[in-house]
């Protein structure tokens, strides 16, 4: 079989584990690159091993040679060029979230259906890590019982990278749209994927980028500008689903915190478990409560083997070997989701949902 020839657009800093993990596959040919600074695609491209690059993603599209592409750009381009992917003829993975509005899913989901064969895949990544697939499996098998509570927690005390990511109009929204997205798909992944039925949620922008911080560092943007920020500095809601399972979640850029911090766990009626910062399992035997620690490479999330297994998965599903766990209405799902939560925020009430 012929290797499929990958095209990635945008050669921003995600795109580096894109292009590493594509290498690590014997399948795919890393074939082009495009970036709207052409010197940085060149760079990737030549780094790389690709045969072109280009500044326009319409002419890499337009190349009859690209099977798929990997979308890596600004949130608010996602939807379009994910749109102009398909119709092309190319399979689409493209970064989470999905994009910006829910009507932009739809859009997405209308080229899907309109495109039938070709594949698209939301880059869900930590579905793909060690550590949530060990806890899936105990799930499916039944050994935790229903689901029906889950809480998460993203907290970092000084972390607005700046540049795309604290401009609204670019990103879509601040750390709710950048590590919620991360937590909240989570839980609902390890839920089940209930439907939702009503969010409650809050928005705060009270600490800015605090760019007048000293002697801490912090990742920054290549784009990072101090004196610009028009994202939220905090989100928190509780989301309750249709099964009458409930899930509580925050997330910050910056907060008057002691330290950055994660933490996702689930509840079932025959046990429960914490999937971050490490994987416990805890349930009942001989009515003693029994903390059962997997014996796995790594308890807690990595990221260079969850995108590795994410860019092999959807491989495999170019090459119709499997379906993809992270299909185009799970993103359209959690777009209803984040954009239900700062709908709440904004008219300080809760939002139902049909």
């Amino acid at each position: 079989m012929e290797k499929i020839k990958v095209g990635v657009i945008g050669a921003g800093s995600i795109s580096e584990m894109h292009f590493e993990s594509y290498k690590n596959n014997h399948d795919v040919e890393i074939y082009s690159v495009c970036d709207r600074n052409e010197q940085r695609a060149q760079e990737k491209a030549e780094k790389y091993g690709a045969k072109k690059y280009y500044k326009s993603y319409q002419d890499l599209l337009a190349d009859s040679e690209v099977d798929a592409v990997s979308i890596c750009t600004w949130n608010n381009s996602h939807a379009e060029i994910s749109i102009a992917a398909l119709r092309a003829g190319k399979h689409v993975l493209v970064e989470k979230p999905l994009c910006k509005t829910v009507e932009e899913a739809y859009a997405i989901e209308r080229a899907v259906k309109e495109n039938g064969g070709k594949v698209l895949q939301v880059g869900f990544v930590r579905r793909f890590g060690t550590n949530t697939q060990v806890l899936k499996n105990f799930i499916d098998s039944g050994d935790l019982g229903e689901i029906y509570y889950a809480k998460a927690s993203c907290i970092r005390e000084l972390g607005n990278p700046g540049g795309w990511f604290a401009d609204k109009e670019r990103s879509g929204g601040g750390p709710l749209i950048d590590l919620g997205v991360h937590v909240i798909d989570l839980c609902w992944y390890l839920m089940g994927k209930p439907k939702v039925k009503s969010i409650s949620g809050n928005t705060y922008n009270k600490l800015g980028n605090r760019s007048n911080i000293k002697n801490k560092s912090f990742y920054k943007a290549a784009d990072y500008d101090p004196d610009k920020n028009t994202v939220e500095d905090l989100a928190n809601a509780i989301i309750r689903f249709e099964n009458g399972a409930s899930l509580m979640v925050d997330v910050s850029f910056t907060l008057h915190a002691k330290e950055d911090s994660i933490a996702v766990s689930v509840f079932g009626d025959k046990g429960g478990a914490e999937i971050e910062p490490n994987l416990q399992i805890v349930t009942e035997k001989h009515n003693t409560i029994i903390n059962c620690t997997p014996q796995i490479d790594s308890l807690s999330f990595d990221f260079h083997k969850g995108l590795q297994n994410e860019i092999d998965h959807f491989v495999s599903c170019i090459k119709k070997e499997t379906e993809t766990i992270s299909p185009v209405q799970d993103g359209m799902e959690m777009m209803k989701i984040l954009a239900g939560i700062y709908e709440s925020s904004e008219k300080a009430t809760e939002i139902h949902f049909d």
